[in-house]
């Protein structure tokens, strides 16, 4: 297929027929790579565009939506409520707004008012949201989309994969054997498979962009206080280190989300294409924790990455990472321990039984013993944590550099089981953990702008993500990049095997 830049695949034909091959209710195809025509690609701002003139009704979007959902879930396991009903009831209202209509999923970590929120969790079956929470007012009121329902999370969004009891292990599509990362699995995976256009995500430890990098899919994580949060405030909290936003298969879905819901006046400006002004990139493809070895694959498909770069006029440097990873990765790691022991406690709260198996995973069992095991430490990780903001800014400086050029994540997407939240040996498990996710916390951390681009595949199929941050702030810098890397290697045209088109 010859190649087309970003703006020739979102130009589309007339108006039907750039919204008929995206919403067509058909059977998922079992065709790996199969080449669709993608001046045909409808992204939800051409959906919207669409709803808004008239040439498409949010219902007709919506019944689509729920026949292709109904087509793909049952191999990749993506879904954790069908809000089907509620969703035509709602496009039939003809809702306005950034994404005016447009079909979507909420993350099972976000009220939806009149919604189940489970947390992917056992304890929480049966907990309904009696109202919207800031995300998804949002969502609801600003974008102007319909959701379709709840998309599937591990629990609580503890792990880097999507294999909750509650509701059983949610699947790659572009090799069901695999992984579609987490904890904003089923979001990445019902967008892969082109279900619906962009679905919400979060990211508290690389939650939106290991989803990404493992579906072939565009994600940016937004800086701390700049997007609306799905969970409650942590406005006061020394460490804010979860955000939302979205996994997207074109970058100006994520910017127009970004814009139409940023709490900032200079967020809200929209980024619209490339910037004209070139930038320093400070390449570091190895990991600065021994927990990770970095697969030759990843390794091979950042260095085509770093050469794109230099292609494009910017200047790439080869730089070590001034981060002690493995004192980072213990702190890190006693931190989100603590939200597990209250995630621990509050479900015991609301099932009426004490933390135990019969409502948590293991795994959510094992994170919340280790912060009691170590509750004496926590003022000291706080303050570790902290320190680690201004240390994170100050290393751009040190090393004389914009950007940072890393991985998203160590290898491709690894089979599922590999992370399984029951499993017999927890240490295997946290081994696959801290050495698959090693890349992306410390911008949790440092409240930064980060994403993970989908410029590549692996030689067995699996897409390959490249992360690129900056500092706090830097998220209209960072877009601007990522339409440009859009143009110069699309990545449209990639189809996984299973997609309901």
């Amino acid at each position: 297929m010859v190649h087309q830049t970003r703006r020739d695949v979102l130009k589309g034909g007339a108006a039907m027929a750039a919204f008929a091959p995206f919403f067509n209710a058909c059977a998922p195809s079992t065709v790996a790579n199969a080449a669709p025509d993608t001046t045909d690609f409808a992204d939800g701002v051409r959906l919207a565009e669409l709803i808004s003139s008239g040439d498409l009704t949010s219902t007709a979007a919506t019944e689509l939506a729920i026949s292709r959902a109904e087509a793909v879930n049952p191999q990749i396991n993506a879904i954790a409520h069908k809000g089907f009903d509620e969703a035509r009831a709602r496009a039939a209202s003809a809702p306005e707004g950034a994404m005016g209509g447009v079909p979507t999923f909420i993350k099972d970590l976000a009220d939806w008012k009149g919604a189940p929120t489970k947390f992917g969790s056992r304890a929480f079956v049966g907990n309904t949201a009696a109202d919207d929470g800031p995300l998804s007012t949002a969502w609801r009121d600003t974008l102007g989309v319909v959701s379709l329902g709840k998309s599937t999370t591990p629990e609580m969004g503890l792990i880097s994969s999507t294999e909750p009891l509650v509701t059983g292990p949610t699947r790659n599509p572009w090799n069901t054997d695999h992984i579609p990362g987490g904890s904003s699995g089923g979001a990445a995976a019902l967008t892969a498979a082109r279900v619906v256009p962009f679905a919400h995500s979060s990211d508290g430890g690389g939650s939106i962009r290991i989803p990404a990098a493992c579906c072939g899919l565009f994600g940016l994580k937004p800086s701390n206080r700049i997007a609306p949060i799905g969970r409650p405030n942590q406005e006061g909290n020394p460490v804010e280190i979860s955000v939302d936003l979205a996994v997207s298969h074109t970058v100006r879905d994520s910017a127009a989300i970004f814009a139409a819901t940023a709490r900032s006046e200079e967020a809200r400006i929209p980024v619209t294409g490339p910037d004209t002004k070139r930038l320093r990139i400070g390449y570091a493809p190895e990991t600065v924790s021994t927990d990770a070895v970095l697969d030759p694959d990843v390794r091979k498909e950042l260095d085509e990455t770093a050469a794109l770069c230099r292609e494009l006029g910017h200047e790439v440097k080869d730089v070590s990472l001034p981060i002690d990873g493995d004192t980072f990765s213990d702190k890190f790691l006693l931190y989100w321990s603590a939200g597990a022991a209250q995630f621990a406690q509050d479900a015991g709260k609301f099932a009426g039984k004490p933390p135990s198996p019969e409502i948590l995973e293991p795994w959510t069992l094992m994170l919340a013993q280790n912060f009691l095991a170590r509750a004496t430490e926590i003022e000291d990780t706080i303050a570790y944590l902290v320190g680690f903001q201004t240390a994170y800014d100050n290393m751009f400086d040190d090393l004389g550099v914009d950007v940072i050029l890393t991985p998203t994540v160590s290898s491709p997407a690894p089979p599922i089981g590999t992370q399984n939240p029951a499993a017999e040996s927890m240490e295997e498990v946290m081994a696959n953990v801290l050495g698959f996710a090693a890349y992306t916390s410390p911008m949790n951390v440092a409240g930064a702008a980060s994403m993970s681009v989908p410029l590549g595949n692996s030689p067995g199929g699996l897409p390959i993500g490249s992360m690129f941050s900056g500092k706090k702030g830097d998220d209209r810098m960072l877009l601007a990049l990522a339409y440009e890397l859009e143009e110069a290697k699309p990545w449209i045209d990639r189809i996984p095997p299973v997609v309901a088109s």
